[in-house]
C-alpha cells in the first residue's frame, strides 16, 4: 500500500521536530512545510530544511506568505488601529491563522491525506490550527501528537536522541514568538500576576537616549513613508519603523486577557511597529475623519480585532467589516509627526491635505465665522430642552 502524504506545519522547535521524526518512523510520507510570516531569518529557514530531512522528512518548504499577511490582515489592523484590550497589537495570534490558510492550502495542493501541527492542548494555537484546516482542507485528517499523547518535554527529547536526532532543546527561562508585528514572551515573571518582565527578558534594548523625531506618511491609511523615505513595499516600511523605534525600547507591555478556551491568559510583548505605525494613524484620523467615522469605525475594528484573536477570520462578516475600513480611510492621507523618548513616545503634528481642524467657519476657543452669537445661543437653547424639560419634572434629582 501505498503510504499515507501528512503534512506537518515545521516550526523548527521541539514538538514539531518530534511530530515529523514519529510520523516518518511510523511509515508516512512526511512534508515538512514551514509557513513563514516574517518571523524567520535565512539562517532559521535554511537550518530548519537541512533538521528536516534529518527527521525524516520527504520533502521540506518554505511558505512565504508575508505578503499575504498584510494584504490580508495587517492593513486592516492599522485601519482599525486594532489593540486587543486597547494593549495589545494581536501579533503571533494573527500569524497562526495565515499560516494555517498557507499549510492547508500547501496539502490540498499534493493531495494529502493528514495534516499535522504541535500544539499543546492547553493554549490557543490548538484552536486556530483546527479550524482552519477544518474549513480549509475538508476531510483531511488532522494529527496532533504532543496534544493527543500529553507528551512532556523529555519525552520528546528522549525520543528524538534514541533515534540519533540531536539538538539544543534546553527549555529557557522564557518562550519567545517573533514576527512582523512583534515578539510575544511567555514564561519567566509572565506566569507571577505579581511581577513585570526585568529588562533582561526583552530581546531589543533601548542604545538611544533622544529624543529623535520620527515622521510617519500615510495614504489612504497605509504606512507610505518614514522620514520622507517613500516606501512600495509595506514590509519593509514596518521593518524600517521597527528597527528605529526599538532602539529606544518602545512598545513593550504586558497584555492580560480571556483566552479562546475560557481561561485568562497574560503574556509580555515588545512591539515598536505596530505601536508606532497605530499610534500615529489613530492620530491622523483625528484630524481627517468625521466623529461618527471615528466612532463607528471604532466599534467594528474592535469586534475585528476580536475575531482575528479568537480563530474566527474565515467567518464572512470579517470581510464586510474589512469593506467598511477600507472605505473610511478615502480620507486619511497625511504625514505624522512623533518625537521618541526611551520607552516612550508622544505625538507632535499633522500635515494633511484633508485636516478638517483647518476650516473656513471657526478656529476651536477663537473665533466663529460661520454663526452669530444669537445663533450659538439659539442652538444652546435649543440643546437643552429635553434636560430643561426632564428637571422641571424631577426638580428634585440633582439637587
Amino acid at each position: 500500500m501505498a503510504k499515507k502524504k501528512v503534512v506537518v506545519a515545521f516550526s523548527g522547535g521541539l514538538d514539531t521536530s518530534y511530530t515529523v521524526m514519529k510520523l516518518a518512523q511510523d511509515g508516512y510520507e512526511v512534508y515538512a512545510a514551514c509557513a513563514n510570516t516574517g518571523g524567520f531569518s535565512a539562517e532559521q529557514l535554511k537550518t530548519n530544511e537541512e533538521n528536516a530531512y534529518k527527521l525524516g522528512a520527504v520533502k521540506y518548504v518554505t511558505l512565504d506568505v508575508t505578503q499575504e499577511y498584510y494584504e490580508k490582515s495587517l492593513k486592516y489592523m492599522v485601519y482599525g488601529n486594532v489593540l486587543r484590550n486597547n494593549c495589545y497589537p494581536i501579533s503571533v495570534s494573527s500569524e497562526r491563522i495565515f499560516q494555517a490558510i498557507a499549510i492547508a492550502r500547501y496539502a490540498n495542493e499534493i493531495g494529502a491525506d493528514a495534516i499535522a501541527h504541535g500544539s499543546t492542548g492547553a493554549g490557543n494555537d490548538q484552536i486556530r490550527f483546527d479550524m482552519t484546516f477544518l474549513v480549509m482542507a475538508p476531510g483531511v485528517e488532522i494529527i496532533t501528537l504532543t496534544r493527543d499523547g500529553n507528551l512532556s518535554r523529555q519525552e520528546e527529547i528522549d525520543y528524538l536522541n534514541e533515534h540519533g536526532f540531536f539538538a539544543d532543546f534546553t527549555k529557557l527561562k522564557y518562550s519567545y514568538n517573533v514576527g512582523i508585528w512583534g515578539t510575544s514572551i511567555c514564561g519567566g515573571e509572565i506566569l507571577d500576576s505579581k511581577q513585570g518582565l526585568p529588562e533582561s527578558a526583552y530581546l531589543k534594548h533601548p542604545t538611544k537616549e533622544g529624543p529623535e523625531t520620527l515622521k510617519l506618511g500615510f495614504e489612504k491609511g497605509e504606512l507610505c513613508s518614514v522620514n520622507g523615505k517613500k516606501y512600495d513595499d509595506k514590509i519593509k516600511a514596518i521593518q524600517a519603523v521597527e528597527e528605529i523605534g526599538a532602539a529606544y525600547g518602545i512598545g513593550r507591555d504586558c497584555h492580560v486577557g480571556d483566552t479562546i478556551i475560557g481561561i485568562k491568559g497574560r503574556v509580555g510583548f515588545e512591539a515598536a511597529a505596530p505601536m508606532l505605525i497605530i499610534g500615529a494613524h489613530r492620530f491622523l484620523e483625528k484630524y481627517t475623519l468625521s466623529k461618527w467615522q471615528q466612532y463607528w469605525k471604532d466599534q467594528v475594528a474592535n469586534w475585528y480585532g476580536m475575531f482575528l484573536h479568537e480563530s474566527q477570520y474565515l467567518e464572512p462578516v470579517m470581510a464586510d467589516i474589512e469593506a467598511m475600513l477600507t472605505s473610511s480611510q478615502r480620507n486619511v492621507t497625511g504625514e505624522v509627526e512623533l518625537e521618541l523618548r526611551p520607552l516612550c513616545f508622544q505625538t507632535v503634528g499633522v500635515d494633511s491635505p484633508n485636516d478638517l481642524v483647518k476650516n473656513k467657519l471657526g478656529e476651536y476657543g477663537e473665533t466663529a465665522k460661520a454663526w452669530s452669537s444669537e445663533d450659538a445661543k439659539g442652538f444652546i437653547k435649543v440643546s437643552s430642552t429635553a434636560l430643561r424639560a426632564y428637571y422641571l419634572a424631577h426638580p428634585g434629582e440633582r439637587s
